[in-house]
């Protein structure tokens, strides 16, 4: 293309500006050849014409499209040059406040000098995995491209940071440090990570100081080597560095300072360990004031100086060190303020021995005080044959006190750096590194010395070496893609450098100039000039001698010869070296060995990098200044040792730029950015780039952005390469100026410009026709609403006069017919008066002649009752009296006969005794037995019946207090009811008052006019007052309403409180389960690594897992754990360790188990109260209930057994402990393998013979306790058939009080007589009978008085409880009377009041029992420790029962145990196919086996088992099962940890046996829905609620691992399926998008994923789980984890990407978040909370749609995202990007709007969102309708040996 068609009008070029250096301008004139001037507009639209130099034929630069401004990277703008590059850097920079952007390989970083956060370490695992290209430009994104270029290439890799001082090179190589570690942290726990960057501050501390350009400026370079292994985990790390600014420490220019260190050392010099340094402030030392200001704004030294200390101490410093460190850093401070005197006129001059800063330089050094007041005046001459000492002036002294202090403060820095190597050195072998480079930029000062000079030769070498790593990565690009290759001409530097370092250059004049003894700055300055003055890079100054001048790459400089000499000589004097080498401190002694024993010294260790490390420190050897070697020749030495470094890696260049002199926050100066530009090489990246093809694009962008100029048929081929090359030859005429690689199509500089030209035009075209179209429809739509209008206004006018016409007829009838009425009406309402009056007078008439009929037949009734009454009395009087005497003489003759009855049976007695003396035998035996029998059976009788009456007595008491009770609530009602009558009384009564008023009134007032004005009065009244009735009852109810809905409100806010603090403890608890999973599954990792390793030929070791199988879920099955046992595991925890403890039960599920499980003893111990005082009271009435004998001894036994088992549980725990214990320390003591085996083994088999002996004695114990039981229940049963089966012939006969006295008088001289039991029988039997029924008579008797006592308690109980009763009704009574003289509302206020004293007494009265509960808790538990310890001495004495009989007891147990029933659903398996069970059912299962067949049925199965084994009463089994079945899932998911199917299936069937386990548990809570079917098949013997437990726990640990999977799946896809795959094809519009190419362009677009893609595979996940029985509820919480993954990765990468910011990518968005939506809703998943974690991303995407020019949009964009936090709001303002050139972009003052509006946030800092939170998880229990005995088990599985029970 011709000029004549690039400048034509409305184009827009840049022009130069002193002030902005370029300045853009509109053309307004086309141009044609031949033109002197350019016709231009400004754009503060002033005309301008700017001259063309014809000769010259150069014509202003052309301006980019706005639609290329603000590119992540400068090759993608078409037109590159030094304006295009500046205009970019300044937009970004000030508008959307980015401050990285790519140019090419480069990554320039502009210093905002403010704190963004973009540095946090969710956006380092955001650019960690990422191509360079994907995300926006930032130092992570190069830090990971050199990180995975060395795991790919496996190649070394260096990260080049340059830039003037100040332009933050330090900052950007700390950040890639910090990626360093934490993307490649160290496998070891040796924090090598820490350490590297623990040495920043130390460096800082030594090397940086305060300069006019920056307040932390480093005066050294420094190469950092970060050390990879093989896993690419960090390793360790070694430093290098350039050329320290020595003399910094004896001169400071203004508003500059020393290095921090001095100035932190003098800040602490208060600190008792600093008070022998002699440190006052800083402003009292020469070495640190002579710039003015000592300190910095905004920087605590005192603070700094204790991070460095922290530093010293990470990296191992020790403190004698670190001490001497600072005692010469205060040495050098006191030795700049040594005074010396002048003596003969200045040609000798001395130091005063009491000079205290000398003495205090001395003493911190540890040399002599005469010896160096000596020699700092005094210099050595060595000559062939003598020595001379020499007396030094003044100024020479002082030259050489500056260069002591310079040496001093030079090797004390060199000691640091090589023990920060030490520190962070390895012996691990190195695999690669990662170098980071912090280096001096290109310097230019006023006046320049030979520290410029050589910061500026160290980088000529460096652009040297950039521009032959760009020139070849260019040559790679073209060859790759099959390019014609030119040579392209760019600037090579080599010239300039001979100049500097070529034999006889500048450096070699330097090093013979100081060779001669009488050499000056002015004689090395003159040989310049003779031998460099025909060089084009050296010139001579025209006004000065002294001086020369260099063209660098980036600029001439002018350098000043004075000291250049002294500088590179560094000269210091040997007399003054050799009293430091006798200094009494080692450590300062060794700081001034000899070069040789340093570098001995540091060559040890090294060697372990592929490249060899050197040191790069400038070493001073002692004062021989002939074989010295100088500054600049081991500059040149260490300098061609990086460059060699630098050549043998991969480098990656970081060019900081700073934006402005004053360092202010986003402030960008022109002149200083190009000025920087130009020195550090970008703009000859660009001119390299310019020079090719710069512009490149692939052919599938190509195609889908310029679409629209190609023609329809074009469309119709499949060819997108072909398609591509014919629209350009049709529209590029030339064909130089593009060519076809083999993936991308390469452009000319300008091409792109001209191509968007067309593309512009082809829109606005179009645009014009659509305006065109539109404005014609919106004219025509215009006409039809007028017309329309007109239209209906006639029609509405004429219905209006129709309508009032109407009116008139209608109102002149109306009038007729209200006449009509009002004449009806008044002549009605006179007749209905006298009507009235006539039919009161009637009434009253007629009523008081009935009243006094009914007054005589009520007075005559009255009469007749009394009547009735009294003669009734008279009769039941007589009735009562003949009765009572009949009774009498009855109650006489009955004592008489029964007296003499009585007589009778004594002289029996008294005759049979007799008898029986004289006929001892067997017959006085069975007499006096059963008289015995007989008194013992009266007096049973006598206390039964005593004890009855007590009993009647007691609940005729009780029915009396509460008919009492009941009463006192009637008569409180009565009265009430009786209050209410009397109110409708006296209510009745004033009604008829006022209506006998009335008619008093109507009768006396005879005029009608006071009638009609009483009533209208009485009205209005009447309307007043209802009225007011109607505002009082809107209050009220108005007061209501507000209370209820506060009260809702407070309702739903605590709720929702709750539920918050419910969620939180739930993620912590599974976030410590995480944690758990976590720990076990690296215990696992390490054990398999030590027993690889130590599976040697040598040292065999049997695996280790079988401990460790035991101990994953060693948790008591039957009984609940004690107190004792957590505190031996805590114990064992501390005295084995924490990996020793980790082989037995966790501690951290017991601790947490612990509450729980006081919680069920307690509930344990109360229902064991319960149950004894129920069978108390049914030992009253055992005698009706001989049945319950055999339930008795079945819970006796149980009891027994329970107690038994957990004594014996403890017991057991305790030993197994005890023995892990001497494992451990056994495998402490003896590493090898073979000692440890044998003795595992021995203890293993102690260990089941001690099981199998208690087993037996256990159950020996339990036969005998249950034989006791039996026998006592005998004895008991026996008694009470004597008593109950003993009959009498005059037992049921009455017996009168006295007469039983006497007989039991009789009874007690009867055994006062038979004292002597072997006078009733030889043997004692019947004393023994005798005896036993005293004590049941006593046990009776106690428990009669007990009850008395308890009746008595209850009593006063009651009659407590009926004072409380009749005070509160008494309370309430009174203020019920209260309520009624108050008002509606007060009554309302008053009710409130009153509830909530109530509510709060109650509060109290239950924390009162809640506190007495406790305490009882407490005393129960002490007894029942007591008792556990007496039951375990019982069995200790048990023990001697012989095995034979305790064998042949326990199998006749068993066998009453077992019982031949129908299949009952359990399955019985044998102890030796446990492992084939676990085998066949979980390791080797595969989903597909059982897919077919009832979901879930591994669980089932499992729970089948458990319960036969439950069944049978076998713990061991039960345990041994739910561990093996526990450990078996562990270890298939460790062997599918990848397998989402797998872990599904896992999850699904471990959840329902957790629900199998709580169904069938037997509590009541589980059970509501289970069937009478279903309760059958319930546990019988053991609670498994810490299995549970584990079980939970485990699922959540499934759960965890299963999201894991379907992120790791899902993950990769996101990205490309939401933001970048076009769901609606040709609404995005592609951009050009430079030399770093997204990876998502680099296929086509076929190979990448789309929307279609996460359907897919959500419907795949879907599928699987509900296929697999997985709960809908987890179901759910999958699902909305999934979709909370997918919102924080799509966020997260639109937040850190530019491209994707547009309208376009909004409204893509939208529409596949609406195809996510569709998901979840075609799958009933819309109350999962799925879609609320979307919300974010929909807000996200209708901002990029949203207006965004006034504050009315502002105010919208504010109100609408409130689920983006103000930085994600403001991120996506300053990112958002045109696609077209029709769309606008977001202005800096509507961002700034959306600021002050978000202001009132309180957003949390952080940017992006953590896509790795996980919501916590909750298990709902999910009972099942399937029956055990209907579950078929299929014969794939292989488990034939389960027998069906």
């Amino acid at each position: 293309m011709s000029a004549a068609e690039l400048y034509t009008k409305y184009s827009r070029v840049w022009i130069p500006d002193t002030d902005e250096v370029w300045r853009s301008a509109e053309i307004t004139k086309d141009y044609k050849e031949g033109d002197k001037s350019l016709h231009l507009k400004l754009e503060d639209e002033t005309l301008y014409e700017y001259p063309l130099d014809l000769q010259g034929k150069e014509l202003p630069f052309l301006r980019n499209p706005d639609i290329l401004v603000g590119e992540n990277d400068l090759t993608a703008l078409s037109y590159l040059h030094e304006p295009a590059v500046l205009h970019n850097l300044k937009v970004r920079f000030l508008e959307s406040n980015h401050i990285y952007t790519y140019c090419g390989i480069v990554l320039v970083a502009i210093n905002p000098y403010e704190q963004l956060p973009i540095y946090e370490q969710d956006v380092i695992y955001a650019y960690s995995g990422q191509n360079v290209g994907d995300m926006d430009p930032h130092i992570f994104a190069v830090a990971e491209e050199a990180y995975k270029q060395m795991a790919r290439d496996e190649k070394n890799q260096s990260i080049i940071v340059s830039g003037e001082s100040g332009a933050g090179k330090t900052v950007s190589a700390k950040y890639a440090m910090r990626f360093f570690a934490t993307v490649g942290g160290s496998a070891s726990e040796t924090n090598i990570e820490a350490k590297v960057l623990a040495s920043s501050p130390i460096m800082e501390a030594i090397g940086n100081a305060k300069t006019t350009r920056n307040d932390n400026s480093s005066r050294f370079g420094k190469y950092i080597q970060i050390g990879f292994d093989k896993r690419y985990h960090i390793i360790g790390a070694n430093m290098r560095t350039y050329l320290l600014e020595k003399s910094r420490v004896v001169f400071q220019a203004e508003d500059e300072r020393n290095y921090h260190i001095f100035y932190q050392l003098c800040a602490s010099a208060s600190l008792p360990e600093f008070k022998d340094l002699g440190l006052t402030c800083a402003e009292d030392f020469f070495y640190a004031s002579q710039g003015g200001e000592t300190s910095i704004d905004g920087v605590d030294d005192a603070d700094d100086f204790e991070k460095t200390r922290h530093a010293f101490t990470l990296l191992g410093v020790k403190d004698s060190h670190q001490t001497t460190i600072f005692r010469i850093i205060a040495a050098i401070l006191h030795l700049g303020n040594v005074e010396i005197q002048a003596e003969r006129d200045g040609d000798a001059c001395s130091v005063s021995s009491e000079d205290k800063h000398l003495n205090h330089f001395c003493g911190l050094l540890g040399v002599e005080l005469s010896q160096m007041q000596h020699w700092l005046c005094h210099r050595k001459l060595v000559t062939a044959t003598e020595t001379y000492v020499k007396s030094m002036s003044v100024q020479q002294v002082v030259n050489a006190r500056n260069a002591l202090a310079k040496h001093i403060y030079a090797q004390l820095f060199n000691w640091i750096v090589q023990h920060i190597n030490k520190a962070l050195h390895t012996t691990v072998k190195q695999h690669s590194f990662i170098g980071v480079l912090d280096i001096y930029g290109f310097e230019t000062f006023e006046v320049n010395s030979f520290e410029q000079f050589c910061i500026n030769y160290a980088n000529e070498k460096l652009q040297q070496q950039f521009n032959s790593h760009v020139f070849k990565l260019e040559q790679e690009e073209y060859m790759k893609e099959e390019i014609p290759w030119t040579l392209i001409d760019f600037c090579d530097n080599q010239p300039c450098i001979d100049l500097i370092e070529a034999k006889l250059g500048i450096l070699d004049l330097l090093d013979e100039e100081c060779k001669v003894p009488k050499g000056t700055d002015q004689n090395w300055a003159q040989k310049l000039y003779d031998r460099h003055t025909s060089s084009q890079h050296f010139q001579k100054p025209r006004m000065s001698n002294t001086s020369f001048i260099i063209l660098h790459f980036a600029d001439k400089v002018e350098y000043q010869s004075d000291g250049f000499l002294e500088k590179n000589r560094d000269t210091v004097y040997e007399e003054q070296i050799n009293i430091l080498k006798a200094s009494k401190y080692q450590m300062v002694a060794d700081l001034f060995q000899d070069e040789k024993d340093t570098a001995t010294t540091t060559a040890v260790g090294k060697g372990t990098s592929k490249i060899s490390v050197r040191s790069a420190r400038p070493v001073i050897k002692a004062a021989n200044k002939e074989h010295k070697k100088t500054v600049g020749h081991q500059f040149r030495n260490s300098l061609h040792l990086l460059m060699e470094t630098l050549n043998a890696t991969t480098p990656h260049y970081v060019r900081c730029i700073k934006p402005n002199d004053e360092k202010l926050p986003f402030r960008f100066d022109p002149k200083r950015v190009v000025q920087q530009l130009r020195a550090c090489g970008v703009l000859e990246t660009i001119r390299i780039s310019a020079a090719g093809f710069p512009s490149r694009w692939s052919y599938h962008d190509f195609f889908n952005r310029y679409r629209v100029l190609m023609k329809k048929r074009d469309h119709s081929k499949n060819d997108k390469k072909q398609i591509c090359q014919t629209l350009l030859e049709e529209l590029i005429k030339d064909p130089d100026k593009f060519q076809f690689g083999r993936t991308k199509i390469f452009f000319r500089a300008g091409q792109v410009a001209y191509l968007e030209k067309l593309r512009a035009d082809k829109f606005r075209a179009a645009t014009i026709m659509i305006q065109k179209t539109v404005r014609g429809w919106l004219q025509r739509l215009k006409y039809q609403r007028l017309r329309q209008a007109a239209v209906i206004l006639q029609r509405y006018a004429r219905g209006r006069m129709a309508r009032r016409l109407a009116e008139h007829l209608r109102r002149t009838r109306a009038a007729i017919t209200l006449q009509k009425q009002y004449r009806m009406l008044r002549i009605f309402r006179a007749f209905q008066r006298l009507r009235s009056a006539t039919l009161t007078i009637q009434a009253f008439a007629r009523g008081m002649f009935v009243r006094r009929v009914y007054r005589q037949v009520l007075a005559e009734h009255k009469a007749t009752v009394l009547q009735k009454y009294a003669r009734s009395w008279l009769a039941r009087s007589r009735f009562r009296r003949l009765r009572a005497a009949t009774i009498t003489l009855q109650c006489y003759y009955r004592r008489m006969k029964a007296r003499q009855q009585l007589k009778a049976l004594k002289i029996e007695a008294r005759s049979a005794q007799h008898l029986k003396k004289l006929n001892i035998g067997m017959e006085n035996k069975v007499v006096q037995l059963q008289r015995k029998i007989d008194e013992q059976n009266k007096e049973y009788k006598l206390l039964n019946e005593q004890l009855s009456t007590l009993t009647s007595a007691h609940s005729s008491e009780v029915e009396k207090l509460k008919k009492e009770l009941v009463q006192y609530q009637q008569s409180h009602q009565g009265d009430g009811n009786q209050l209410v009558t009397l109110q409708e009384e006296v209510e009745h009564l004033q009604l008829e008052l006022q209506k006998a008023h009335g008619e008093r009134k109507v009768m006396e007032d005879s005029y009608f006019k006071e009638k009609d004005l009483l009533r209208k009065r009485i009205s209005d009244l009447e309307e007043e007052n209802t009225l007011l009735k109607q505002e009082k009852e809107e209050l009220n109810s108005r007061i209501l309403g507000q209370s209820e809905d506060e009260f809702a409100r407070n309702t739903a806010e605590e709720n929702i409180q709750m539920k918050k603090e419910l969620e939180e403890e739930r993620s912590r608890y599974q976030n410590l389960v995480k944690e758990y999973s976590r720990l076990e599954q690296r215990y696992d990792n390490l054990r398999d690594e030590m027993s690889i390793i130590k599976q040697s030929p040598g040292h065999r070791r049997s695996p280790s897992n079988q401990s460790s199988l035991e101990s994953d879920s060693n948790y008591p099955s039957i009984s609940t754990s004690e107190i004792g046992d957590t505190e031996e595991v805590i114990q064992q925890v501390e005295e084995v360790g924490v990996e020793k403890a980790a082989m037995d039960m966790t501690l951290f599920l017991k601790l947490q188990k612990r509450v729980r499980e006081l919680e069920q003893e307690r509930k344990k111990l109360q229902t064991q109260m319960e149950k004894k005082e129920q069978e108390s009271k049914k030992s009253q009435v055992i005698e009706t209930k001989p049945e319950a004998t055999s339930g008795h001894e079945d819970s006796a036994y149980n009891s027994l057994k329970r107690q038994e088992l957990e004594s014996e549980n403890k017991k057991l725990k305790n030993e197994l402990n005890e023995l892990r214990i001497a494992i451990a320390d056994r495998a402490t003591q003896n590493n090898s393998s073979n000692d440890v085996q044998d003795s595992y083994n021995l203890l293993l088999n102690q260990l089941k013979a001690a099981n199998e002996e208690l087993e037996v004695r256990k159950e020996e114990v339990l036969i005998l306790r249950a034989q006791i039981m039996k026998a006592a229940q005998q004895k008991e049963k026996n008694m009470e058939s004597i008593t109950t089966n003993a009959s009498w012939p005059n037992s049921d006969k009455h017996i009168d009080q006295e007469d039983a006295i006497e007989a039991y008088q009789g009874m007690c001289e009867t055994n006062r007589k038979t004292e002597d039991w072997g006078y009733l029988n030889e043997d004692g039997e019947l004393g023994l009978a005798y005896q036993g029924l005293k004590q049941v008579a006593r046990l009776l008797e106690a428990q009669l008085q007990e009850q008395r006592r308890e009746h008595e308690e209850e009593m006063e109980a009651l009659r407590n409880q009926v004072d409380v009763m009749q005070e509160e009704l008494e309370k309430q009574q009174q203020a019920f009377l209260q309520t009624l003289q108050l008002s509606p509302e007060v009554q309302v206020e008053f009710g409130l009041q009153q509830e909530i004293t109530r509510l709060t007494n109650e509060n109290l009265d239950l924390k009162e029992l809640l506190e007495k509960l406790e305490k009882n808790e407490k005393k129960l538990k002490k007894q029942l420790k007591i008792y556990m310890k007496k039951v375990q001495d019982f069995e200790a004495f048990q023990a001697t029962v012989p095995a034979e009989r305790r064998q042949h007891e326990r199998n006749m147990q068993v066998t009453v145990q077992r019982k031949e029933k129908d299949f009952q659903g359990m399955l019985e398996y044998y102890k030796e196919d446990e492992p084939l069970l676990i085998r066949n059912l979980i390791t080797d299962l595969k989903p597909q086996t059982v897919s077919a067949t009832v979901p879930c049925l591994p669980a089932y199965i499992l729970y089948m088992c458990i319960r036969h084994a439950d069944y049978i009463n076998d713990d061991q089994k039960v345990h041994s099962l739910l561990t093996s079945t526990i450990n078996g899932i562990k270890k298939v998911l460790r062997k599918h940890n990848n397998d989402f199917e797998m872990t599904s299936f896992w999850l699904a069937n471990t959840c329902r046996l957790l629900h199998c386990l709580k169904q069938y548990s037997g509590d009541a809570g589980f059970m509501t829905q289970n069937t009478p079917k279903q309760n059958e098949h319930c546990l019988k013997n053991f609670d498994l609620t810490e299995y549970r437990q584990v079980l939970s726990h485990l699922s959540i640990q499934i759960y965890q691992q299963l999201i894991k999977i379907a992120e790791s799946i899902l993950q990769p896809m996101i990205v490309f399926a939401v933001l970048e795959n076009e769901s609606i094809q040709g609404l995005s519009g592609i951009k050009p998008i430079g030399y770093r190419i997204r990876s998502s362009c680099m296929a086509e677009g076929d190979s990448s994923y789309t929307l279609d893609t996460i359907i897919r595979q959500l419907n795949t996940f879907h599928s699987i789980m509900c296929d697999q029985g997985m709960d809908p509820e987890i179901v759910e919480q999958v699902f909305k984890q999934l979709f909370y993954m997918i919102n924080a990765v799509a966020l997260n990468n639109l937040l850190l990407r530019k491209d994707v910011c547009s309208w376009s990518t909004g409204m893509q968005l939208r529409f596949n978040i609406s195809q996510l939506e569709e998901w979840l809703r075609g799958k009933n998943l819309q109350q999962s909370g799925a879609a609320k974690t979307l919300e974010p991303l929909i807000q996200a995407a209708q901002l990029l749609q949203l207006k965004k020019k006034t504050s009315e949009d502002a105010e919208a964009i504010c109100s609408l995202c409130t689920s983006l936090t103000t930085q994600q709001i403001v991120k996506i303002l300053n990112l958002y990007t045109p696609v077209n050139e029709f769309e606008e972009r977001v202005t800096v003052a509507f961002i700034r709007d959306i600021q002050m509006h978000l202001q009132e946030r309180n957003d949390p800092p952080q940017l992006l969102l953590d896509f790795k939170h996980m919501f916590p998880v909750l298990f709902p229990f999910n009972p099942s309708s399937i029956t055990m005995d209907s579950i078929h088990i299929p014969a794939a599985l292989n488990l034939e040996f389960l027998n069906k029970v």
